[in-house]
């Protein structure tokens, strides 16, 4: 028996994991690359901005993939 996702479901996986690896991309940056982080905060504009895409990208990212891994079910459930 073979699975083929629908478009849409394939649409909202590739928009996830883009959107989740955006944002651990951005969070590696700022710990590594852009100085670090204290209790302050990062120690540049540049952390500072890589903080920023990561905190809105980490949460968006995981909704989007739930979605996703929702539709992926229900998609084996037809």
């Amino acid at each position: 028996m073979s699975f083929s996702m629908r478009p849409d479901t394939r649409k909202l996986l590739t928009t996830g994991l883009g959107i989740f690896s955006t944002g651990a991309i951005a969070a590696a940056l700022m710990l590594t690359v852009f100085g670090g982080v204290s209790r302050q905060g990062p120690h540049t504009n540049s952390g500072w901005l890589a903080l920023m895409v990561a905190m809105g990208c980490l949460p968006t990212g995981v909704l989007t993939l739930a979605l996703a891994l929702a539709k992926v079910i229900g998609d084996l459930r037809r």
